[in-house]
């Protein structure tokens, strides 16, 4: 089976799963609201919210300063957490 060019370019469903219980888990534990988290990154809480939902596909510079503001390193945004 052929893979459609734009196919190639989403991130596994698995993925942003990992990232969206990530972002939200780290945010909670630090007691952060999506908007807070939202004003620390200069994104808007949508945004967040977005992200949190598996609605976007973001970038390294992206997950960069999530990252930052969370705390943590940015590929520990993608590991599973036991």
């Amino acid at each position: 089976m052929q893979v459609k060019s734009e196919d190639k370019r989403k991130p596994s469903e698995q993925l942003l799963a990992i990232l969206a219980k990530n972002v939200k888990t780290l945010r909670e534990e630090k007691q952060l609201s999506q908007e807070r988290l939202g004003e620390l990154c200069d994104f808007h809480p949508t945004f967040i919210s977005m992200i949190e939902r598996k609605q976007r596909n973001v970038t390294i510079s992206t997950l960069e300063i999530v990252a930052s503001a969370l705390g943590v390193e940015p590929y520990q945004l993608l590991q599973s957490r036991r």
